[in-house]
């Protein structure tokens, strides 16, 4: 995905410059555009940029620089601070924290993301287990239903900062736009397969249950470093697989993606025998606050994402816990069917033709 802008506006055209203007279109090289084009966002970016404290700065060895934004998914203050940061530095590239799956939610209005966030439905929960398996599926859908009680209790959808970096990043001349989450399903798959089978039904029962009230206050506290790095060592202490697998390898896969989107630009040449000239890359990262730790810790490092991309074969305790829950569904399935069946002959057994019948029948036999 790739978000562009032309940053010159009709209105900025000269009111007596059509011909003059098409004459030097056709006298300049697109090498010599790119240069104009490019100076001018130059101009644009600041110096010393005023960044919103929830921003992280990070180098590369190459003098790359990458602006983290650390965000609360459902925070109006979030999509400000998203803004403002791709506003002052005028990045070449923008990182969300979104994978291929989720990119719906870049091209859908609030209104109807809010819609969708509230309907969780049969067709939802299908879908959710043929993308990924039923566990997986499953799975997913209790953390939608937990997305949608938030946006119930919020009145706002999720995702709002990401769909602001996009509306930004198409304003800023030669931006481009990436996706540097890893894919949803391998996510989904690798935490369900590290979890045991008593801590999955305690996972499904706690998100099944979730009722607590959350106000905009909670969302603001999620921005706070030592408030998220306490709430995620509580998560730690109870669920220290699933940390790993949905934020500590994450970490990894984001970090991995930012340092790919800040390698040295490669500027245009004139003609094939001019020397290749490269300049540092200007990076915006947009992930949830939780995140910015360890894409930190993980800068410096060597990373491989090979290991965190494969998915590992199903566990003994996944295979039990998937036919406890198809038996109790075909369980249930045929209870139903039976008590209709049941009831569906004692209702016919009751009319009274069916009892006339019978009657018959058996005077009939009594004969014989």
């Amino acid at each position: 995905t790739q978000a562009a802008a032309d940053p010159m506006s009709s209105s900025d055209a000269p009111e007596d410059g059509p011909k003059e203007t098409s004459s030097v279109s056709q006298n300049i090289s697109d090498a010599d555009a790119f240069k104009i084009l490019l100076e001018m966002k130059m101009k644009k970016r600041q110096k010393k940029p005023n960044l919103p404290s929830t921003v992280t700065e990070l180098d590369t060895e190459d003098g790359s620089k990458v602006y983290v934004v650390g965000t609360a998914h459902f925070s109006d203050s979030s999509k400000k601070d998203v803004v403002k940061t791709i506003q002052e530095v005028q990045p070449d590239v923008v990182v969300v924290e979104l994978c291929q799956y989720r990119v719906s939610m870049l091209k859908m209005d609030e209104k109807t993301l809010l819609k969708e966030a509230k309907e969780i439905n049969l067709e939802k929960l299908q879908q959710a287990i043929k993308q990924n398996g039923v566990m997986s599926g499953l799975m997913q859908m209790l953390l939608l239903k937990v997305s949608a009680h938030i946006t119930e209790q919020l009145g706002m959808a999720p995702g709002g900062e990401f769909r602001e970096a996009f509306k930004e990043a198409s304003k800023v001349p030669f931006c481009k736009f990436h996706l540097g989450d890893r894919p949803i399903p391998v996510t989904f798959k690798r935490a369900i397969a590290a979890l045991s089978f008593w801590q999955k039904v305690k996972l499904a029962w706690g998100l099944c249950f979730l009722s607590d009230p959350i106000s905009k206050d909670d969302v603001e506290k999620c921005k706070q470093k030592d408030l998220l790095e306490q709430m995620m060592a509580e998560m730690i202490g109870e669920f220290p697989d699933l940390h790993r697998t949905i934020v500590s390898e994450r970490d990894i896969y984001l970090t991995y993606m930012l340092k790919q989107a800040a390698k040295q630009i490669e500027l245009p040449r004139a003609s094939e025998t001019e020397p290749r000239k490269y300049i540092p890359a200007i990076v915006v990262g947009v992930v949830g606050m939780g995140h910015v730790p360890g894409i930190e810790k993980n800068w410096n490092s060597d990373l491989n994402i090979q290991e965190i991309m494969s998915v590992p074969p199903p566990s003994a305790s996944s295979k039990i816990f998937k036919f406890v829950l198809k038996a109790t569904v075909f369980g249930l399935m045929g209870y139903g069917c039976y008590r209709i069946g049941q009831r569906t002959v004692q209702f016919i057994l009751s009319m009274p033709a069916a009892q006339s019948y019978l009657q018959k029948l058996t005077e009939i036999r009594s004969q014989h």
